[in-house]
């Protein structure tokens, strides 16, 4: 296990994706290798892989990964427990084992990845892409029940058109359909 040089989040991530992979044991707040407290928030937990050769793909596709590939990204817009370590415990258990677009982490892959914890601020409504900012904020997009939400700062992605039209082709909302718009800032630990 890599801790100390983490934030305390992370470090719990990590031990929580460890002991499920590996044990199929969910982790408990007081089992945390560092305190790791906190007022109710959404998170995100985001794996990438630190170097190549791991495989990845979906069911039925299994294809090399290069450095900084994404392995797994899971979270919530808001909370849906009582505290930030539950929180994240959970939201790092779905990335590693239920995101859609990848096969369950391995124990052989722990060594390998890289993790990152985004806390969600509350959102906020907006009244166009104009008051984005894809490096300082993420978008989330909304027609009716269907929801999109694309985190800031993620390489590659450098304008609020972008950032929208991506967040509208996760939410499955065409790119002419009517949509409200939020936008959120998150405290990022790696």
């Amino acid at each position: 296990m890599q801790t100390g040089q983490h934030h305390p989040l992370v470090q719990l991530a990590r031990a929580a994706i460890e002991a499920y992979v590996c044990d199929g044991h969910v982790l408990s707040p007081d089992e945390a290798p560092a305190q790791a407290g906190g007022q109710p928030a959404g998170v995100f937990v985001t794996i990438h892989t630190r170097s190549t050769g791991e495989l990845r793909g979906c069911i039925g596709t299994i294809e090399p990964c290069e450095p900084g590939e994404l392995r797994g990204c899971i979270g919530t817009i808001e909370p849906c427990e009582p505290d930030l370590a539950l929180e994240t415990i959970q939201n790092a258990i779905s990335a590693a084992t239920h995101d859609p677009r990848f096969p369950p982490i391995r124990p052989r892959e722990l060594n390998d990845l890289e993790i990152d914890v985004s806390v969600l601020h509350p959102a906020e409504p907006i009244g166009s892409p104009a008051e984005l900012d894809p490096r300082q904020y993420g978008v989330i997009v909304r027609q009716g029940t269907r929801r999109g939400l694309l985190l800031p700062d993620i390489p590659g992605i450098d304008d609020a058109e972008t950032q929208v039209a991506i967040a509208r082709q996760k939410a499955w909302i065409g790119p002419k359909d009517p949509v409200n718009l939020y936008r959120f800032k998150v405290d990022k630990y790696t």
